[in-house]
């Protein structure tokens, strides 16, 4: 377990010594925090906490963590999760046509910046396949009409779950996604979108953002729901823009804006530094 972390996400009802609490479980089983951030949110006074420390030395193992722990959670009434640092998850990535991001994800995760494995690109086109291709990835090909929408949906979470996928990355895929879908995955979807939410919806973004003579233009990932991009957002980020950009300009500073926010959103989740509370996040920073 050398270099090996545990960490904790914490929610709960706020009051005294929570942090106390859970520092004096850590140190009595001899752990060492490296890392711990809390947040109380004042208008229900709910109770935040991530918190991280080293298995190296510590008395209990990993599989014995939950339940020594089970009894202080239970007396705080917390919902919590145990994550450890080791673990790879394994990521399909479904896109359409728009293949910046696609390209970006992959690019970052063969320098290493992403602890995870891209096991599968899935989409509705084929234009990704040769890009998958070349980096060794499994490509699948899952064409959506009205009719077929529902059995290619099916054939699709029979593939995830045959390829054991942790998370699903909607890196540019222009279908909707059905809530049979989401409730197998909930909260492990994530989706970029090209705008603050709800602005500018459709297919068309930046020509629409070019006539309406918008200063600024941005990209939100967030988790999909059934609530069409109006999931828990994660992270976000503008760029400027003038009157002397035309719409290709637009387009070119919003891909480069969407690889950024998009694998950002995906770092966050990864290194399990996102707590979602009702339609939104606590992201541990």
């Amino acid at each position: 377990m050398k270099d090996v972390n545990a960490i904790l996400l914490i929610s709960c009802p706020d009051s005294k010594g929570i942090v106390a609490q859970i520092s004096n479980f850590i140190y009595r089983h001899d752990g060492n925090i490296v890392h711990a951030a809390q947040h109380t949110s004042k208008d229900d006074k709910s109770f935040f906490m991530r918190v991280e420390w080293e298995l190296n030395g510590f008395a209990l193992k990993r599989e014995e963590i939950p339940a020594a722990f089970a009894p202080l959670a239970d007396k705080l009434n917390m919902k919590w999760d145990l994550y450890f640092s080791d673990f790879v998850p394994r990521i399909a990535v479904f896109v359409s046509r728009h293949l910046h991001c696609l390209h970006d994800l992959i690019l970052r995760r063969s320098m290493g910046e992403f602890n995870a494995r891209i096991e599968a690109v899935i989409s509705n086109h084929t234009d990704a396949r040769e890009l998958a291709q070349q980096f060794g990835i499994k490509f699948y090909h899952f064409p959506i009409d009205k009719d077929n929408k529902d059995r290619q949906e099916e054939k699709e979470l029979k593939l995830l779950q045959d390829l054991n996928v942790d998370l699903v990355v909607l890196a540019r895929y222009m279908q909707i996604l059905t809530n049979k879908f989401l409730a197998c995955y909930p909260y492990k979807v994530i989706n970029i979108h090209h705008s603050f939410l709800p602005a500018f919806a459709g297919g068309n973004p930046y020509q629409q953002a070019y006539d309406r003579g918008v200063k600024i233009i941005g990209a939100t990932g967030h988790y999909a729901t059934e609530k069409l991009d109006e999931g828990p957002i994660i992270a976000q980020d503008v760029i400027k823009i003038s009157h002397r950009d035309e719409v290709a300009d637009i387009q070119m500073k919003g891909k480069d804006l969407e690889r950024i926010v998009l694998a950002r959103a995906l770092r966050l989740h990864l290194e399990n530094k996102v707590l979602v509370c009702g339609a939104k996040t606590i992201v541990f920073e």
